[in-house]
């Protein structure tokens, strides 16, 4: 009959890893031989520590869930059989077979290891990335345990040497194949590949000498960022277990759309709409920029629909540089749909003083610019 290993560590069938890492430090501490010495708490030691061996393997995990044990030999079987050796298959069996085992050696693993790099994302204005701004951001990180300074020990005392592998972190076992006898070498279950225990792990972290912890930290973006650029807070990131050196904190800015102002690298666009009759005869109007202030806009006797004003130093500034970019203003030239009698007798006046008349637009006619083209070059950008 297959071993229930979830019931030998008293946790559920979805435990995470972490769930199952600590019901097997409690166990540890309690059956320990160094703490215990007689042969029942022995034994419960030993299935404790093959219980975390093997729940925390995917593989052999799965083999569990689908009411086997992997630990058993036969055919099929993580213990022995040709699908499931070490959790890796047949590919497994020939590097231990052609060179692996024993010789592939590496020893005890260094309890102290670095932190891992952490990912956060931020939102922010535009008008915030226009004048720069310092935001506080909440982070959950794996902060060094206050209680043990990282040591894991809840009374500072330094680790023993593991019993069970003799301070070599790897156990060899003799697993059977179809190529016979082969000797294999693991981390070992009991000190998962310290080479040591902590007899009174610190109770506060369970001896992994960090802790996760909710902290507020101040980001300071500077002018000009652009949407999806990363800022690098060293050192901010998770502490490495046994109190090792922290990663890296990145934090990721993204900046909303803007109701007005469309960014293009380090230049401004922004539509206007203009009346006709202002088209014509010439106009002037203001719009408030990005920090506030607000800027006078002329529109020159004449102007065409799908002309550009552009307004030099009034865009985004640029990042950490001296310098801003360009403000566009795009004119959208509006015809009144709706008209009174007055105003459909003015222009009419108005077509009947002018001799201008409908014509095709060809290319070359001096006109500038035609209109496909403009429009081609507005959706290249």
């Amino acid at each position: 009959m297959a071993r229930d290993y979830y019931g030998i560590l008293g946790v559920d069938r979805d435990a995470t890893d972490g769930e199952i890492k600590k019901a097997y430090r409690k166990l540890a501490r309690k059956y320990h031989p160094d703490v215990n010495p007689s042969e029942e708490a022995a034994e419960k030691f030993r299935e404790a520590a093959l219980a975390q061996e093997v729940l925390l393997d995917p593989q052999k995990r799965q083999i569990v869930d689908q009411g086997g044990d992997p630990m058993e030999q036969g055919p099929g079987m993580g213990g022995g059989g040709y699908g499931g050796y070490g959790g890796g298959g047949l590919g497994d069996i020939f590097a231990e077979f052609f060179g692996g085992g024993a010789a592939g050696s590496r020893g005890p693993r260094s309890r102290v290891q670095p932190g891992n790099d952490a990912l956060l994302r931020t939102r922010i204005s535009l008008e915030d990335a226009y004048k720069g701004m310092k935001k506080t951001v909440t982070v959950d990180t794996a902060v060094l345990c206050e209680t043990c300074q990282g040591k894991g020990s809840a009374n500072g005392e330094k680790p023993t040497t593991c019993g069970h592998c003799h301070g070599m972190g790897e156990v060899q076992e003799v697993q059977q194949s179809f190529l016979g006898n082969v000797m294999t070498t693991r981390p070992c279950p009991v000190c998962e590949g310290y080479g040591e225990v902590i007899k009174n792990p610190c109770a506060d972290c369970g001896g992994d000498g960090r802790m996760k912890k909710r902290r507020d930290l101040t980001v300071n973006i500077p002018q000009g960022i652009a949407d999806g650029m990363r800022i690098r807070m060293a050192g901010q990131g998770e502490v490495g277990h046994g109190g090792g050196p922290a990663g890296d904190l990145y934090v990721e800015v993204r900046v909303e759309p803007h109701p007005v102002f469309e960014r293009e690298a380090d230049d401004l666009h922004f539509t206007v709409r203009v009346p006709m009759v202002d088209a014509a005869l010439g106009t002037t109007f203001e719009v408030q920029d990005l920090a506030g202030e607000t800027i006078g806009i002329d529109i020159e006797p004449g102007t065409q629909p799908g002309q550009e004003v552009r307004l030099q130093g009034k865009g985004m500034p640029r990042l950490r540089t001296d310098g801003y970019g360009s403000l566009y203003a795009h004119v959208d030239v509006t015809v009144p749909t709706e008209l009174d009698n007055r105003t459909r007798q003015l222009l009419t006046e108005l077509r009947d003083h002018r001799s201008d008349a409908t014509k095709v637009r060809e290319d070359g006619d001096g006109e500038g610019e035609s209109f496909f083209h403009k429009l081609r070059d507005r959706f290249r950008r």
